[in-house]
């Protein structure tokens, strides 16, 4: 039986380079820690065999206080499973040990908008950025592991975990014209955050660079319908990410873009906790990718 065979030696493996997977679950937490609406749902997944898949979500704000005084906030909260499987041997018999990588991470952001036209529609908004963020894996579904010696690399694989922060910075330029009932908002943003791990497992440590540029459009318009006693607007948005650090192509593609389009609902008439509840179908696409999500955003 599978339990004997261990009893005679350690296992080893034979699949995915550990090490190599590990720094990549680092690389693959620089997705979680950059505010990006196109890549604030995704999901990948190998048809044929399964290995590996992932699945990422985040959600994030940003908002400027007033314009007498520009001081920009931002945060994101973001999460993602990361399934690969390795196969083991005792050099008899192979069996499949499926791992399970789950990162969370969080990203604070503050910055000035400086204004470039008379109108103040138009800024450029210099941001400092900091990540936390921490990965753990966790192979508990293979029992078989647990009581017997194993070298470092299966330590992590079966318990490990990695700890890692965040200090960078990004550099956006924002166009807001207004002209009632209609809004656009046009944003192109760099951004820059150098990763670094620290108190995690002795079989891994590393650093990443979550270095990406995106361009962000959206266009709300009334509708000429009513809803909760207030006009129902639609929304047309589009978001085009390119990655640049240690995500370019570590999930085969560097580009990402994604197209919206929903429904925005003024809740000024029924609420007071917030102004605006929006509904937003995306599709999302990139070299051998596509994807679909549902958003649900809301104004203050």
């Amino acid at each position: 039986m599978l339990g004997h065979a261990f009893a005679q030696g350690s296992p080893t493996f034979t699949g995915p380079d550990v090490q190599r997977r590990a720094n990549q679950v680092l690389a693959l937490l620089s997705f979680t820690v950059t505010p990006d609406l196109s890549a604030s749902t995704l999901g990948i997944r190998n048809g044929a065999t399964g290995n590996p898949s992932l699945n990422m979500t985040q959600f994030g704000g940003g908002f400027t206080l007033s314009p007498n005084f520009p001081l920009y906030l931002e945060g994101a909260l973001g999460g993602s499973r990361y399934d690969p499987t390795f196969l083991v041997s005792d050099g008899q018999t192979q069996r499949a040990l499926p791992t399970r990588w789950t990162n969370v991470a969080a990203t604070g952001g503050i910055g000035w908008d400086f204004p470039l036209n008379e109108k103040k529609d138009l800024v450029i908004r210099p941001i400092f950025n900091f990540s936390l963020g921490e990965v753990l894996s966790d192979a508990s579904a293979a029992q078989f592991l647990v009581n017997h010696k194993t070298d470092r690399n299966i330590d992590f694989i079966r318990d490990g975990s990695l700890s890692a922060y965040g200090l960078g910075g990004s550099l956006m330029i924002g166009w807001y014209p207004r002209q009632e009932p209609y809004e656009f908002d046009l944003e192109l943003r760099y951004t820059d955050i150098y990763l670094q791990s620290f108190g995690s497992s002795s079989a891994v440590r590393g650093s990443a660079n979550a270095e990406s540029t995106n361009l962000y459009a959206r266009w709300r318009a009334p509708t000429g319908l009513l809803a909760l006693h207030r006009p129902l607007r639609y929304v047309l948005e589009l978001s085009h990410s390119t990655y640049l650090g240690s995500q370019a192509n570590i999930l085969g593609f560097n580009q990402l873009t994604s197209l919206g389009a929903g429904i925005e609902i003024d809740t000024g008439a029924v609420t007071k906790l917030f102004s605006r509840l929006r509904f937003v179908a995306r599709y999302a696409f990139g070299k051998d990718i596509t994807g679909a999500s549902l958003g649900i955003a809301l104004s203050f």
